[in-house]
């Protein structure tokens, strides 16, 4: 059985590879690592904060919406750091959701 603690470093070390200007969710995450939830993968990246290496911003819920964005302080950082990466961000939620989305499996693993 995986420990709480390997999990969330799987879970970091996922979202180290999302590309800058692209988003994923907690879902496709946890798919790929066949582990858990995509709630799992949110208290994960919830207890991330503090490390600069891991871009938690860059992860959204399955429609797109910055869901995780009252964890950041302030709750826009979210939506500011997305934009300064490229990423359009309206009302909260990702436009154009389905061409900026990254799936762990696109993940180089060399």
């Amino acid at each position: 059985m995986t420990s709480t603690n390997s999990y969330f470093e799987l879970v970091y070390e996922v979202t180290r590879n999302i590309p800058k200007g692209r988003v994923t969710n907690y879902g496709a995450i946890a798919d790929f690592l066949s582990l858990g939830s995509a709630r799992m993968v949110g208290w994960a990246l919830n207890q991330c904060h503090g490390m600069p290496d891991v871009p938690a911003h860059r992860v959204v819920n399955r429609l797109g919406e910055l869901s995780g964005r009252s964890h950041f302080k302030p709750p826009t950082a979210m939506a500011s750091r997305l934009r300064k990466e490229g990423v359009k961000v309206k009302e909260d939620k990702v436009v154009d959701f389905e061409l900026v989305f990254w799936h762990p499996r696109e993940m180089n693993l060399e």
